[in-house]
C-alpha cells in the first residue's frame, strides 16, 4: 500500500496554541518593558524588540525542525545528548556569571543558555533509551540507569548556580510513572515531602510521633497472618533519619537566601522585625506582583494601562514575572485564559502521545506535556506566591531566546514526530 503523503499533515491545534502564547507572550513582554511612548516594535534597545527578534527565528528554526527527517531524531538523540553535556561542561570554563549563575555562554551581544536546550536534550536521550530496551521499568537496573540519564545534566545544572532549571528534571518522573514504574514511588515521592514540610514547620519531635501513629495504624489494619512486625519499625526508623537529615541539611547546608525563601513559605520565622525585614527584601519581588495581579480585578486595567507594571514596581518583570503583566492589565479573564491556552496544550500533548505507534514518540511526547506542566506549575505557583520563590520562565511567555528556543525545540520535535505517525502502521 503506499504512503500517505505528511507534507504538511501536522496537528495545526498545537501549532495555533503555540502561537497563540508566543504573540500574548510578546505582547505582555511589550507592556513589561516599554519605557514611554513606543516609537517602533523593532527598537533592539528594547526587550521587546529583541523578543520580536528572537520570535522570527524561532519561525525559521520550527521551519528546520520540520524539514528533517523524523527517524533523525530518534538516530541521533544519544548523539545530542552528550553534545548537551558538553555544552555543560564548557560552562566551568568559558560560562559567563550572571545573577551569581555561571549558565551563559556570551556570544558577540546575546547570551546562550544551554540548560534550556539541555531539556529537549535529556528527552530525546530517556525516549530513546526506553524504547530501545522495550523497558516497562519494573527492574531495578532499567530504573537506576534511566534515573542516571536525567541526573548527570540536573547534577551539572546544580553545580552552575541554577537550582531552578534543576527542579524541572523532576518532571520526568511523571514520564517513569507512565511507563511502568511502580506505586510505590509515588508513594515514597509523596512521603519524602510530607516529612520535609513536617519537620521544619514542627520540628522532628512532632513528625516522629505523628509517623509512628500513621504507620502502626496502617500496619494493624492492613496486617496480614504473620507479617513481621519489623517492617513498620523498620519503616518508622527510616521516617526519623530522614525528618533529622532535612532539619540537618536547612541548618548546616543551605545558603541563608535559600533558608529565608523556605522560611518565609513556611511562616519559619517568628520575630516580626526579622521577618518585615525579610518580606522587604526577598519578598520584595513576590509582594509587588502580588498586588499587581490583585489590582488587576475580574478584566484588568487595560492593555498598556498597568500602573504598576508602567511604574516598574516588580523588578525584571518580562522575565520571570511576566504572569503578574497578565493579571494586571488583562485581569482575572485574562490569566483564566492564560491558564486554559496552556491546559490546552498539555492535555493536546498527551492525547497526541497516547496516540503514538511507536515508544520512541509517545516516550518523547509525555517528556514534553511533562516538562512544560512543571515550567507553568512552578512559574504561576511562585508568581502567586504559593510555592517559594524559584528562578524559572513561563514557557513561550517570559523573555528570552534560549528560553524560546528551547521550549520551541522541544514541542516541535514531537510535532514532527507525530506527523510521522501514519507512516509506521
Amino acid at each position: 500500500m503506499q504512503r500517505e503523503h505528511r507534507g504538511f499533515k501536522f496537528d495545526w491545534i498545537t501549532i495555533a496554541l503555540f502561537l497563540i502564547l508566543v504573540g500574548f507572550g510578546w505582547l505582555n513582554i511589550v507592556s513589561a518593558s516599554h519605557t514611554g511612548e513606543i516609537t517602533s516594535y523593532f527598537d533592539m534597545s528594547q526587550p521587546y524588540g529583541k523578543q520580536l527578534m528572537f520570535i522570527m527565528l524561532t519561525l525559521a528554526l520550527i521551519v528546520i525542525i520540520l524539514s528533517i527527517e523524523a527517524k533523525f531524531y530518534e538516530r541521533f538523540a544519544s548523539i545530542i545528548y552528550f553534545i548537551s553535556l558538553l555544552s555543560l561542561i564548557g560552562l566551568f570554563i568559558f560560562g559567563k556569571n550572571v545573577n551569581g549563575a555561571t549558565s551563559w555562554y556570551a556570544i558577540g551581544g546575546m547570551t546562550l543558555q544551554p540548560s534550556e536546550f539541555a531539556k529537549f536534550a535529556t528527552s530525546l536521550a530517556v525516549a530513546k533509551y526506553i524504547s530501545d530496551l522495550q523497558t516497562n521499568m519494573k527492574t531495578l537496573q532499567d530504573q537506576l540507569k534511566t534515573v542516571a540519564i536525567i541526573v548527570v545534566p540536573a547534577i551539572l545544572i546544580l553545580l552552575q548556580n541554577d537550582a531552578g532549571s534543576t527542579i524541572v528534571y523532576a518532571s520526568f518522573f511523571f514520564v517513569f510513572y507512565r511507563e511502568g514504574l511502580q506505586q510505590i514511588y509515588l508513594l515514597i515521592a509523596v512521603a519524602i515531602l510530607l516529612l520535609s514540610v513536617l519537620s521544619l514547620k514542627f520540628g522532628v519531635l512532632f513528625t516522629a510521633i505523628l509517623s509512628a501513629i500513621l504507620i502502626f495504624t496502617i500496619y494493624f489494619l492492613k496486617r496480614k497472618k504473620r507479617a513481621s512486625f519489623l517492617q513498620p519499625i523498620v519503616v518508622l526508623v527510616l521516617c526519623i533519619g530522614f525528618a533529622f537529615g532535612v532539619r540537618t541539611f536547612y541548618d548546616s547546608i543551605l545558603k541563608p537566601h535559600q533558608k529565608d525563601r523556605i522560611s518565609l513559605w513556611l511562616r519559619l520565622e517568628k520575630d516580626p522585625e526579622k521577618l518585615q525585614q525579610m518580606k522587604q527584601t526577598i519578598l520584595y519581588n513576590l509582594n509587588e506582583s502580588e498586588k499587581a495581579i490583585s489590582s488587576g480585578g475580574l478584566t484588568g486595567k487595560g492593555y498598556l494601562q498597568g500602573t504598576r507594571t508602567t511604574g516598574k514596581f516588580v523588578p525584571e518583570q518580562h522575565t520571570d514575572y511576566i504572569f503578574s503583566t497578565v493579571g494586571e492589565e488583562w485581569g482575572f479573564a485574562g490569566s483564566a485564559l492564560v491558564v486554559i491556552l496552556f491546559v490546552a496544550l498539555i492535555i493536546r500533548v498527551l492525547y497526541l502521545a497516547e496516540s503514538q505507534k511507536n515508544q520512541f514518540s509517545r516516550v518523547y511526547g509525555y517528556c514534553v506535556a511533562s516538562i512544560l506542566f512543571v515550567h507553568f506549575t512552578i512559574n504561576t505557583g511562585m508568581v502567586m506566591g504559593l510555592i517559594p520563590t524559584v528562578g524559572i520562565p513561563l514557557p513561550f511567555f517570559s523573555y528570552g531566546g534560549s528560553g524560546l528556543w528551547g521550549f520551541t525545540i522541544l514541542l516541535f520535535i514531537f510535532v514532527k514526530l507525530d506527523s510521522n505517525k501514519i507512516n509506521e502502521w
